[in-house]
């Protein structure tokens, strides 16, 4: 379905969740160079390896059909990082696409190992398809946990996600303990299954059994133009 972008809307929207990083001494901006991004992921001690999803030697990712944000502290120091990427699934659908290993190789037949695998057992995510928005590589330095900020990261991602694309689909794969400490909720997904993503992709040393989460476009329409933030489900 076609949706209508209101550009004002979707500038409020984001104004108040920049705003509300601003007052925690966090400055938010946006990137398209995945060359940058993962040079700036590399040099985070604390952070996993960025997934082959966003590293452009694994996955190229065409102008416009992916972004990333970062957020510095008043050091300059960077505080936090995320991205987001946009699949054509027309024809196809995120469980596919997974099993396939298309989410995270541009050439699965000679990038991925013989012995990389991915299943993906989640009954929705074969009614995700068209076009899908794939946040992830979510990572919050330690000393801003615990204060709201998922909360904003993810409004953020969806707001510029819905001003590029107007997805029909946006979704993640969130580890498993972001449900038990209460993260899942604060990143205000309304949906979300076990085995998302059970993969083992050799080479890159990857080893994970995670969630799968999503908002539909309809969903993310509504939060956008509504702008209530935890009140999301009002709009269905």
């Amino acid at each position: 379905m076609k949706r209508v972008v209101n550009p004002l809307n979707v500038s409020r929207f984001l104004r108040g969740y920049d705003e509300a990083a601003a007052q925690k001494g966090i400055k938010l901006s946006i990137g398209f160079d995945f060359h940058k991004y993962v040079s700036i992921t590399k040099a985070l001690a604390t952070k996993v390896p960025t997934y082959p999803t966003f590293r452009p030697d694994r996955s190229p990712i065409e102008k416009g059909d992916g972004y990333w944000m970062i957020g510095l502290d008043k050091n300059n120091e960077v505080v936090l990082v995320q991205a987001a990427r946009l699949y054509d699934l027309s024809n196809s659908n995120f469980a596919e696409h997974l099993q396939s290993l298309r989410v995270f190789y541009g050439d699965p037949a000679t990038q991925a190992h013989p012995q990389d695998r991915c299943s993906c057992t989640a009954p929705s995510a074969k009614k995700i398809n068209g076009k899908v928005a794939y946040h992830g590589d979510f990572w919050l330095r330690k000393d801003f946990r615990g204060q709201g900020m998922p909360e904003i990261m993810a409004a953020v991602l969806r707001g510029v996600s819905f001003l590029m694309w107007a997805p029909d689909f946006v979704v993640g794969l969130p580890e498993r303990w972001l449900l038990s400490k209460g993260v899942l909720a604060q990143y205000g997904h309304l949906h979300w299954e076990a085995g998302g993503s059970v993969l083992h992709l050799v080479e890159e040393n990857i080893v994970a059994d995670d969630l799968i989460a999503w908002l539909t476009g309809d969903e993310l329409e509504c939060l956008v133009n509504r702008d209530e933030r935890s009140e999301v489900a009002l709009c269905a």
